[in-house]
């Protein structure tokens, strides 16, 4: 590893990162403008997961209590008022083991596909924001004002192979790029990736949520 370093970027600093196993992925959700002002909205759980790719997203996640995330999101606030970030959307991605304890693994600098479940669960346009943030407006609201509103789930709809879908029903409406009615089936491509569609759900408490 040394050796590829020197002759690729002409470094051959290395370093080790600790292996979290059993460990559940954990992202905080952060809005931080240029006046310093850094406000975190809730967590969400992205543990379920199929080839490396993020299948199911809830927020709040069943694994944090109360402590751990007051804890944890007053620490990515730190850790974002420390690196000077401006911006609307960019989470802060954690392992949580088995032990309660996170640890760090990256930050991404834009929205993620699942920001949808903040949204609906915090009421905050994060689209609107990121837009805001980056032309220098300052947020109007700060961490006491953050209330997670029940409890929210996105699920990510895959096909693992090229056919059709002869039957859809989603509860909110049309799915973009599926549209089987009753004479015709929608079919699934082989190009492309293998997502069709996201569905994202809200209900006073995680067991209605799920039924929902």
């Amino acid at each position: 590893a040394v050796a590829e370093g020197e002759a690729s970027f002409g470094d051959g600093s290395v370093y080790m990162e600790k292996y979290v196993h059993p460990a559940r992925h954990i992202e905080v959700q952060v809005l931080a403008d240029e006046a310093g002002n850094v406000v975190c909205l809730g967590e969400r759980d992205c543990s379920v997961q199929r080839h490396h790719q993020k299948l199911i997203e809830e927020s709040p996640s069943p694994a944090v209590s109360r402590a751990q995330r007051k804890k944890l999101m007053a620490l990515t606030a730190k850790a974002v008022k420390a690196i000077g970030y401006v911006g609307g959307g960019g989470p802060l991605e954690f392992l949580l083991d088995q032990d309660g304890r996170f640890w760090f693994m990256e930050m991404n600098l834009r929205l993620q596909v699942e920001h949808g479940v903040t949204e609906m669960l915090t009421n905050v346009d994060l689209v609107k924001w990121q837009i805001r943030t980056a032309a220098g407006v300052s947020l109007n609201f700060r961490q006491q004002n953050v209330v997670l509103d029940g409890a929210c789930l996105e699920c990510r709809i895959n096909a693992t192979r090229p056919g059709t879908v002869t039957v859809l029903h989603v509860p909110g409406g049309p799915l973009s790029g599926l549209t089987p009615t009753w004479w015709r089936a929608s079919p699934v491509s082989p190009y492309y990736d293998s997502l069709l569609g996201k569905l994202i759900v809200r209900a006073g408490t995680r067991r209605k949520r799920c039924a929902r």
